[in-house]
């Protein structure tokens, strides 16, 4: 059993620093103007997320529980644990004030996307979009696009059995290519 939760504006669950403050400062026409929470364009918002993230849930991840970022996966094996994963998390996010967006929670899934793989009781799978994204590629006529779909591939890499000799030809295309790498070993 399966359930997919979704931080609610995920930055601006993080107060900035008092110390800090000035630096997120703008100036509008009114007046000037700081954040209190932290903004989404700083540099390393999304490292300093992750890094709460990982200590509000380190008790939990690994185990029931997988974060990225504003992504949140409790994973049980039976409905009763599941109720107890469930009331573990909770907790843990209101203890810290965390707020989820209800639209992008699913609750008893049996499968569902997460860092746009497939999760379900089997493990992780290809998801059907990645699948059918590298299907829908045409054929490369430059090594930009050549590039492009060995990033598609690589993506999928964990997938597919001897990825690197299977990609060997990409690669060294890839290498050797001015305007046009593409090989019938391709």
């Amino acid at each position: 059993m399966i359930f997919f939760l979704d931080a609610f504006s995920e930055y601006h669950q993080i107060p900035m620093s008092p110390a800090d403050e000035e630096k997120t400062a703008f100036i509008t026409p009114h007046d000037l103007y700081y954040y209190k929470v932290m903004p989404f364009e700083l540099k390393n918002a999304g490292a300093t997320y992750q890094r709460l993230m990982t200590k509000i849930f380190k008790p939990l991840v690994n185990r029931t529980v997988e974060v990225y970022i504003d992504d949140i996966v409790v994973k049980s094996k039976t409905r009763e644990e599941h109720t107890i994963h469930l009331q573990e998390v909770f907790h843990l996010l209101r203890k810290y004030g965390m707020k989820l967006n209800p639209s992008k929670c699913a609750f008893g899934v049996s499968a569902g996307k997460f860092l746009g793989f497939m999760v379900s009781q089997r493990g992780i799978e290809v998801s059907p979009d990645q699948v059918k994204a590298v299907m829908e590629t045409p054929p490369p006529r430059s090594k930009k696009e050549l590039q492009r779909l060995t990033g598609k591939l690589v993506a999928l890499g964990h997938f597919i059995a001897r990825f690197t000799d299977e990609l060997r030809p990409f690669f060294l295309a890839i290498r050797k290519a001015g305007a046009s790498g593409w090989t019938d070993s391709c």
